[in-house]
C-alpha cells in the first residue's frame, strides 16, 4: 500500500471521489480502478502506471515485455553501459590463469554458457586473476582484424555494472533475469542484484543458463 501510493500523483485534489491519495490507494485493485485519478493519464505519470500495475500483479502489454531473442525467456529489464562508457562492466576469471593479463590488454575468451567467443579490454584486476573488462566485440564488430590480443580461452562471468535501461529497477539481493544491450544474441543472463544506486546496477552470481 504504502509503495503504491508513493507512486500517486501526491496531489490531494478530491478528483478520484477521496480527501486524500492514501484513502484512494485503499480503493485500488487493477487497471480500471486507476482511471478514477484523472492525473494518471498524463504522460509524465505513465511510468508510475506500469510499476502500480506490477505492484498489483497486473498482466504487462505483449509489446513492453522483455523477451530474449535466442531463448524467448522473459526478462526484468535490459542493462546498459554505466554513463560514458562503451560497455557494462564485467569481472571475468579464467580457468587458464597462467597467462599474464595487464590493464589495457585486449582479450579473446568465450564465456562458460555462450557459444560466441569475445573481445575486451581490461580496465582493472585484482589479486586471483579477476579481471574487470569492457566489451569491445566480436571479431567483426572491431574493423581491424590485424591487432594483438591474449587468448584466454574459457571464462567464467562473475559479475556485470550498468544501469536499467528498459524494465523495473531491482532491489538488492534480488535474483533477476536481464539482457545486456550489447549482447550480440539478446540472450537472457540470471544473476542476484548487490548493489542498486539510482539506476545502476551490480549483479553477480551470474549464470547463462536460465531455467
Amino acid at each position: 500500500m504504502d509503495e503504491i501510493e508513493k507512486l500517486l500523483p501526491g496531489y490531494n485534489c478530491g478528483s478520484c471521489g477521496h480527501r486524500q491519495c492514501r484513502d484512494f490507494v485503499a480503493e485500488i485493485k487493477n487497471a480500471e480502478d486507476l482511471q478514477k485519478c484523472p492525473f494518471l493519464s498524463r504522460d509524465n505519470f505513465q511510468d508510475n502506471v506500469k510499476k502500480i500495475l506490477r505492484l498489483l500483479g497486473e498482466d504487462i502489454p505483449e509489446d513492453e515485455k522483455i523477451i530474449g531473442i535466442i531463448d524467448g525467456l522473459e526478462a526484468d529489464f535490459t542493462l546498459a553501459p554505466l554513463k560514458d562508457e562503451c560497455s557494462c562492466r564485467e569481472d571475468i576469471h579464467p580457468f587458464d590463469t597462467s597467462i599474464e593479463v595487464e590493464v589495457g590488454d585486449i582479450l579473446r575468451y568465450r564465456p562458460l554458457g555462450c557459444p560466441v567467443t569475445h573481445f575486451a579490454k581490461v580496465i582493472d584486476k585484482t589479486p586471483g586473476a579477476i579481471y574487470t573488462v569492457h566489451m569491445v566485440g566480436p571479431l567483426h564488430r572491431l574493423g581491424n582484424d590485424e591487432f594483438k590480443f591474449k587468448d584466454i580461452g574459457l571464462c567464467m562471468i562473475l559479475a556485470f555494472d550498468g544501469k536499467v535501461a528498459k524494465g523495473k529497477i531491482p532491489k538488492v539481493a534480488q535474483t533477476v533475469k536481464f539482457v545486456p544491450e550489447y549482447c550480440m544474441m539478446q540472450k537472457v543472463h540470471s544473476g542476484m542484484v548487490v548493489g542498486v544506486e539510482g539506476r545502476s546496477v551490480r549483479i553477480e552470481a551470474i549464470d547463462l543458463k536460465v531455467w
